[in-house]
């Protein structure tokens, strides 16, 4: 946080802030996946409340989603819970399913604090092996999760976002 400035909030996300976190999420894309993925699918990503909404609403109990709070404006948005991986289906076996940060509170430390949050909340869930899933080209974000303690674990897959994108998948190590 800059020098004097307090430390955003962290607190459970509800749906009534579906529409904050839906334009976080696009602003976050947009900024954090230019030149990665094609401008056209970037350009043309729309902020959609009610599908989110409706995930928030329809979401397990074993999801944890939070948001970082600054001067009651929503900075940042985490959400994960039991991985989605087949393969991994496990007890004990999370994933960090989405980390956003409004572009320009990036390097404040709320990412950080978001990671944080959630993976001590998913390990008092008993999922404390955590996984989570970053486009090989974000050299940033991969930056950010090998600072929290995440490496690649090896595997890799191919998303079609406009095109075939490759994305590894990160493990917590502690």
């Amino acid at each position: 946080m800059p020098r004097g400035q307090a430390a955003p909030s962290i607190r459970a996300a509800g749906p009534e802030d579906a529409e904050d976190i839906e334009h976080l999420r696009v602003a976050g894309w947009q900024a954090a996946y230019r030149g990665i993925l094609p401008d056209a699918y970037l350009d043309g990503m729309r902020v959609d409340v009610g599908r989110r909404r409706t995930q928030m609403t329809d979401r397990s109990a074993t999801v944890v989603e939070s948001v970082a709070v600054q001067a009651g404006a929503i900075v940042g948005w985490v959400v994960g819970g039991h991985t989605r991986d087949a393969f991994r289906a496990s007890p004990g076996q999370g994933e960090i399913y989405a980390c956003y940060v409004q572009p320009e509170w990036w390097g404040r430390g709320v990412g950080r604090l978001l990671m944080t949050h959630a993976v001590t909340a998913l390990a008092e869930a008993g999922l404390d092996d955590v996984t989570l899933w970053v486009l090989e080209d974000n050299r940033r974000a991969r930056r950010f999760y090998e600072a929290c303690g995440f490496q690649p674990d090896g595997t890799r897959q191919l998303l079609d976002i406009g095109g075939p994108i490759p994305e590894l998948r990160y493990q917590l190590t502690r």
